[in-house]
């Protein structure tokens, strides 16, 4: 059995979580998809594998998934695969992308990467994309992060419209790999 959990304020990351959902139920598996709010850490332990979705806040994972990973035993029976959706560039595209990405999430895969050494869980892999930012992230992008007129309209251009159809089409794919390093391409 299968868990996609996710925490998601404006709807982009329960999107991707929908996308991974719904690939991994089309191979053939039993899938749950859950908001974290319903997830609770004895409940992961029905699970073979577990997806933890999070919108990026403060540059790491949201609170209630922090919280979650952090609650995990030691040596849990399943096996854990993470994703999250953010606001700021995504880390190809040359060393500006990187450094923003860095800085502005970077702590996301990282935090996963804790969970997996400190709790002795094997993490299978991790996603990320953009996703639209609230209206307040947006102006605190504007004023704080990309100040240059000149880079903020194609980005704000792009990011508006994420996750887009191939983020989705690339978290599917990340639903199949994740599921061949489980041994689980298909029942």
């Amino acid at each position: 059995m299968i868990l996609i959990a996710y925490f998601s304020q404006t709807g982009n990351t329960a999107k991707v979580a929908e996308a991974i959902h719904e690939e991994v139920r089309s191979l053939g598996h039993e899938a749950d998809l859950k908001p974290i709010g319903e997830v609770t850490v004895k409940g992961l332990e029905a699970y073979d594998l577990v997806f933890v979705g999070s919108a990026c806040h403060s540059s790491d994972l949201a609170k209630p998934v922090l919280e979650l990973l952090a609650g995990i035993g030691p040596s849990p029976s399943f096996r854990l695969a993470g994703f999250v959706t953010h606001a700021t560039n995504t880390p190809e595209g040359g060393e500006r992308n990187r450094e923003l990405y860095q800085q502005w999430a970077g702590k996301c895969p990282a935090s996963f990467e804790r969970t997996s050494e400190e709790k002795g869980v094997d993490l299978l892999g991790f996603f990320g994309c953009q996703g639209a930012p609230s209206p307040q992230i947006e102006a605190f992008i504007h004023s704080t992060i990309l100040t240059d007129q000149e880079e903020w309209e194609p980005y704000l251009a792009d990011v508006r419209q994420r996750p887009n159809a191939e983020d989705i089409a690339n978290a599917r794919a990340f639903a199949r790999e994740v599921l061949a390093r489980a041994g689980l391409a298909a029942p």
